[in-house]
């Protein structure tokens, strides 16, 4: 069953979340993350929620899903945005 992280980003400091972005791209590649959305303009239509940059990637399970997040290379671009933005982020299971 598929699985997908889903980000809710609010930058902080550009030019360090271009760091970040540099090597959670790379990690995404090591993990073969599917990228649905990255950024994008968004719409609201329901609710309070008022998120400013969404990211949503599709992993072909939860296991792989954790493998990404959990890898030193995503761990190192993690240090990277601790300085740049907030991140709210969320693993969900697909539909089987």
């Amino acid at each position: 069953m598929s699985a997908f992280i889903i980000a809710d980003v609010t930058v902080t400091d550009a030019d360090q979340m271009a760091k970040y972005r540099e090597w959670s791209t790379k990690a995404m590649h090591e993990h073969h993350a599917e990228v649905l959305v990255r950024g994008g303009d968004i719409e609201v239509l329901e609710g309070d929620w008022h998120p400013s940059r969404l990211v949503v990637l599709r992993f072909a399970d939860r296991a792989a899903a954790r493998a990404f997040y959990n890898s030193d290379t995503y761990q190192h671009a993690r240090s990277l945005r601790l300085q740049a933005g907030v991140m709210r982020m969320t693993l969900v299971d697909g539909v089987a």
